[in-house]
C-alpha cells in the first residue's frame, strides 16, 4: 500500500509539471535564482509545535531581490504519522525578470492564511512526507505612481501538494553526524472566481544533499527548478507568461524545543 501511494503521488506531481511545460504558445522568462531558507518546528508539548520560517529569495543567484517570505504557524499531532496545522504568511515580491509581476516598478505585498495536513510514510529506507495545503491569498494592487500605496487587495485561493523524500547515506536510518539525500516536488493550483483559465500556478522540483548535525539541526543544499505561470498574459501578444527559474536552495532546519515533551 505504501509503495502504491508513493507511485501515485509521484505520477500526479510529475504529470502536472509536464502538462504545464508542454504548452507551445507562450512567452518564456528565464531567471537564475538563489533561495536561502530557514525553518524551525519548535516543540510546545507532547503534540503541539510552533512553526517559524523565513525565506530570502534572490535572482541572478544572489545579486538582486526576488521575494521575502516570513511564515508563522502551528501544528497538532493527530497520530504518529499525521499532523494538521495552519498559520499566516507575509510575502513581498520585488520587480525582477523581463516580465515582472511587480509591474509598477516597486515591490508589492501579499498576505496569506493557510491550513495543511501532513502524512509521514516510509518506502524501504526512504522517508516520504506528503503535504496538502490550502491557501487564502490577498495580493496588494499598487496605485500607479504612488510608490507602495495599496489601492486594492485581490483575493485568490490556491491548493498545494508536496511530496518530499529523504534517503540516509550511512545506514538504514538517519542518525546524528550523517549525510543524506533529499528532494521534493510541489505543484500549485489556483481556483475560485478570480482565477479564470490559469489554474496551473507553479511547480517546484529540487534535489540535493544534506547533513544532520543533531535531531534538531540539519543543513542541506539543493538544485531548484521552478516553473511559474503569471496570472496576467503578456500585454502585446496576449500569450501566457511562464517563468523558468533555476538555481540553488540552501536549507537550514533548527528545531529549538521550547518545552519538554511529556511521555
Amino acid at each position: 500500500m505504501r509503495q502504491f501511494t508513493g507511485l501515485v503521488s509521484i505520477s500526479l506531481v510529475l504529470g502536472c509539471g509536464q502538462a504545464a511545460s508542454g504548452q507551445a504558445a507562450r512567452v518564456r522568462d528565464t531567471n537564475q535564482i538563489g533561495w536561502f531558507v530557514y525553518e524551525g518546528d519548535h516543540r510546545l508539548g507532547r503534540r503541539w509545535t510552533l512553526h517559524t520560517e523565513y525565506q530570502w529569495r534572490r535572482v541572478y543567484f544572489i545579486r538582486d531581490a526576488q521575494q521575502s517570505l516570513a511564515r508563522l504557524g502551528g501544528a497538532f499531532q493527530l497520530a504518529p504519522r499525521v499532523s494538521v496545522g495552519g498559520g499566516y504568511t507575509s510575502l513581498i515580491t520585488h520587480p525582477y525578470g523581463d516580465y515582472p509581476t511587480a509591474d509598477t516598478g516597486v515591490p508589492f505585498p501579499e498576505h496569506r492564511f493557510y491550513q495543511d495536513v501532513q502524512l509521514r510514510d516510509t518506502l524501504g529506507r526512504v522517508v516520504l512526507e506528503h503535504r496538502l495545503r490550502l491557501e487564502q491569498r490577498w495580493q496588494g494592487q499598487l496605485a500607479e505612481g504612488k510608490g507602495r500605496v495599496v489601492q486594492a487587495w485581490e483575493y485568490q485561493n490556491r491548493i498545494r501538494y508536496q511530496l518530499s523524500a529523504t534517503l540516509p547515506l550511512q545506514g538504514p536510518r538517519l542518525d546524528n553526524r550523517e549525510w543524506y539525500l533529499t528532494g521534493f516536488d510541489e505543484v500549485f493550483l489556483s481556483f475560485g472566481r478570480r482565477v479564470g483559465a490559469n489554474v496551473f500556478n507553479q511547480n517546484r522540483v529540487a534535489g540535493g544533499v544534506g547533513y544532520q548535525f543533531t535531531d534538531d539541526f540539519q543543513v542541506a543544499v539543493l538544485y531548484l527548478n521552478q516553473i511559474t505561470q503569471h496570472a496576467d498574459p503578456e500585454l502585446i501578444t496576449g500569450l501566457p507568461v511562464f517563468e523558468f527559474n533555476h538555481g540553488f536552495r540552501l536549507n537550514v532546519n533548527y528545531n529549538l524545543p521550547l518545552m519538554k515533551a511529556r511521555k
